[in-house]
């Protein structure tokens, strides 16, 4: 893991002095000097704090995905340490113009910080119970984040994003916690046993931990991934979901559903990056690919509030932000594909979601 030895501004505490009337104040660890105090002394282990522990989830993640995603291609993706000044870092890890990912990346973000009171009123219309009495509060944030773009319009992008979010009380205890993420498939050209494999596999992981998670994440991404200035969806869907706290379930057992879930990508996709990766294309077909990934563009710097909460973050690393974007895009005026075309089928499955298992 990168190296973070930057500190974080101190909380002040209060503890009397030997003598006189006032007390003296005392310097409190920041949650990313303990953090990086207990790495180096117990090392990471299951009873480590959340935090280290999905740390340690999505590097060993990172490691696995892309040394898979490098076999499909053959081509090596570029490795980019980084550190931010305010505490933490990450792992980005780029492939652009390979032999089957025109543009791909797969990022782990660990990012230590402090929220002001704007922000943390935001965050206490989902969780009520987030103290408003302090000015400023400690944050943690981690997250795998992954999108690939194929270079064949009949491979499908694919996005992937799970993320643990904690908030630390005034003594650095943690506080207020929750999970999110999810995954969705995003065609130029629609295969239905496609769409049928990716959804399958993604239920069989919710189903490992409670039966209504499918059904209940899969229409909430229905509903979020839409450009709703088109009226069409991003994509065909999978699952999406966010603020997974301690209403839903605990700490434990919702850290193994994301487990399940993450690990679940490699069976979900690769099959199909096999499948499609060299199959014949037209001109034209590559065409609609381009402007399919205009859609996708759109989306992502429009309406996706990962984007804008990233790029409204101090210190924000806007290289790994817009790493979701592909390479290459178009955007043409009026455009409307033919009737009863393989083009517009999709269009029309975009514009009315439907259940494919």
């Amino acid at each position: 893991m990168v190296n973070s030895p930057l500190r974080e501004p101190r909380a002040n505490a209060e503890e009397p002095q030997a003598t006189g009337d006032k007390p003296a104040k005392l310097d409190v660890p920041s949650i990313a000097e303990k953090d990086s105090l207990l790495k180096r002394e117990t090392g990471i282990t299951s009873n480590s704090p959340m935090r280290l522990r999905m740390e340690e989830f999505i590097l060993q993640q990172q490691r696995e995905i892309v040394a898979v995603l490098e076999k499909v291609d053959g081509k090596k993706f570029k490795v980019d340490k980084w550190e931010r000044d305010a505490g933490g870092g990450g792992i980005s890890c780029v492939l652009q113009e390979g032999n089957v990912f025109e543009k791909a990346g797969v990022n782990i973000s660990v990012v230590y910080g402090a929220l002001p009171k704007a922000a943390i009123a935001k965050m206490r219309a989902d969780h009520k119970g987030i103290d408003m009495s302090v000015d400023s509060m400690q944050f943690f944030a981690a997250g795998l984040s992954m999108v690939l773009h194929p270079s064949n319009p009949m491979a499908p992008t694919v996005h992937l994003n799970y993320r643990y979010f904690e908030l630390a009380n005034a003594d650095g205890t943690p506080g207020t916690w929750w999970f999110g993420g999810g995954t969705d498939l995003t065609p130029s050209y629609l295969f239905d046993e496609d769409a049928i494999h990716f959804h399958k596999t993604i239920k069989e992981a919710c189903d490992k931990h409670d039966k209504s998670y499918y059904p209940r994440f899969k229409e909430w991404c229905d509903t979020y991934f839409s450009n709703k200035h088109r009226d069409e969806a991003r994509g065909i869907g999978g699952i999406f979901f966010d603020d997974l706290d301690d209403q839903e379930k605990d700490q434990e057992n919702t850290f193994e559903f994301i487990q399940s879930c993450l690990k679940s990508f490699l069976p979900s996709y690769v099959p199909i990056i096999n499948k499609r990766k060299n199959m014949p294309f037209t001109e034209q077909e590559k065409q609609w690919q381009q402007i399919r990934r205009g859609r996708y563009v759109e989306f992502n710097l429009v309406h996706d509030r990962g984007t804008a909460f990233g790029l409204n973050t101090p210190s924000a690393r806007v290289e790994s932000i817009l790493m979701s974007l592909p390479l290459t895009a178009s955007w043409r005026y009026m455009y409307e594909p033919e009737k009863n075309s393989r083009e517009q089928r999709l269009v029309d499955v975009l514009r009315h979601p439907k259940e494919w298992i």
